[in-house]
């Protein structure tokens, strides 16, 4: 019966090298499966470490830990499906006992050299196994920097975007803090800096799934939040303020934008509908609509349509996204933010904060 632990063995080996070949050498997503199952299964742990203390923060300061455990484990199932592959074959060719058989194979993956005993034994199968442990290992290392890459890269742009808006992002937000300070004009250089980031998303965030869980720097920063944020600024400014605002590179930008958002709905099973209709179902009601076309008429922004002319053309956008970012949101555990979907731990939104506008000549200093 040696033949069927060859069998075995053999298939052991080649899912478990197309594993890694799909994942580190030609990613397209489609190594995504391995990652999906360590990525739920050490969420699902981290959430259960942080129920006691309930609320985001806690939850956040322990789900910065999920991208290297992940890592991790990628790593080390890649390496115990090589010793059991190994173990296997070496079994049907030897002639060893199963427990000699994944003992010299521990031997020669690892290149540690204590399976002595056998050594007029050897086979090209401890060769093999021999240069496939540290070739592993190589190639993993070698993906890091090919993450962290893509990472700084989005982060930078979340990062700089803090000072538009505050954190969490809002768009109704980002739309009236540029109205207080008259840089409105300067839109049209942050949208076509985020169609590139939400197109380098789409393309970095498929091919490398775990960098979905790498969480932001600071605990109310999320790339999800922020893309959101930018897109709802842009879908605002256009439905609004037409003939005024940056047309093309807004539409561009919700176009790149929600384009990055399906494709990665794609990898992780979120369903939603490639072609809704204008006017379409939302969570996001007209009423809290109004409100924040109130917020950014205060600013002092300038409209040249009403609350009620503009939805139209604000919500024939949305549908575009919405429910893709709310599951994601709620997936990835991002910050609360407004108009960002519910989460499934205690308290409601977070309002991003805006300083307060010092000025000198003022008796405290604030805005007169």
């Amino acid at each position: 019966m040696r033949w069927v632990s060859g069998v075995l063995g053999l298939a052991v080996l080649v899912v478990t090298v197309g594993s890694v070949l799909r994942n580190l050498v030609v990613p397209r997503g489609l190594g995504s499966l391995l990652v999906r199952v360590l990525w739920r299964s050490a969420r699902r742990l981290l959430r259960g470490a942080a129920a006691p203390f309930r609320g985001y923060d806690a939850r956040d300061r322990l789900l910065v830990w999920l991208p290297p455990i992940v890592l991790l484990a990628m790593l080390w199932s890649w390496l115990a499906g090589l010793l059991v592959a190994y173990g296997l074959l070496i079994h049907s060719v030897s002639g060893l006992s199963l427990p000699d058989s994944f003992r010299e194979a521990g031997s020669s993956l690892f290149t540690l050299g204590f399976a002595s005993g056998a050594r007029s034994r050897l086979t090209p199968l401890d060769f093999v196994a021999a240069a496939s442990g540290p070739l592993v290992i190589a190639l993993q290392i070698a993906y890091l920097p090919t993450l962290y890459g893509a990472y700084n890269r989005r982060e930078l742009e979340v990062t700089l975007l803090q000072s538009r808006v505050s954190q969490p992002a809002w768009g109704p937000e980002l739309l009236a803090r540029q109205a207080l300070v008259g840089t409105v004009d300067e839109l049209r250089g942050l949208y076509e800096d985020w169609e590139r980031l939400a197109a380098d998303i789409g393309e970095t965030h498929t091919n490398y799934p775990v960098l979905l869980s790498f969480r932001s720097p600071r605990p109310y920063r999320s790339w999800v939040i922020a893309l959101v944020a930018v897109m709802d600024a842009a879908a605002m400014h256009i439905s609004l303020a037409p003939s005024s605002a940056p047309v093309p590179a807004a539409r561009l930008m919700l176009r790149s934008g929600f384009t990055a958002l399906r494709d990665v709905a794609r990898l992780v099973r979120i369903p939603f509908d490639s072609d809704p209709r204008p006017d379409g179902p939302l969570q996001l009601t007209f009423e809290e609509y109004a409100e924040a076309v109130a917020h950014v008429q205060r600013a002092g922004f300038v409209l040249e349509r009403s609350a009620e002319e503009s939805w139209p053309h604000f919500r024939g956008w949305r549908v575009n996204y919405e429910g893709i970012a709310y599951e994601l949101a709620r997936s990835l555990d991002a910050v609360p933010a407004l108009w960002s979907g519910g989460r499934d731990f205690p308290g409601g939104p977070v309002a991003p904060r805006r300083p307060t506008d010092r000025r000198p000549g003022h008796p405290r200093g604030d805005r007169p």
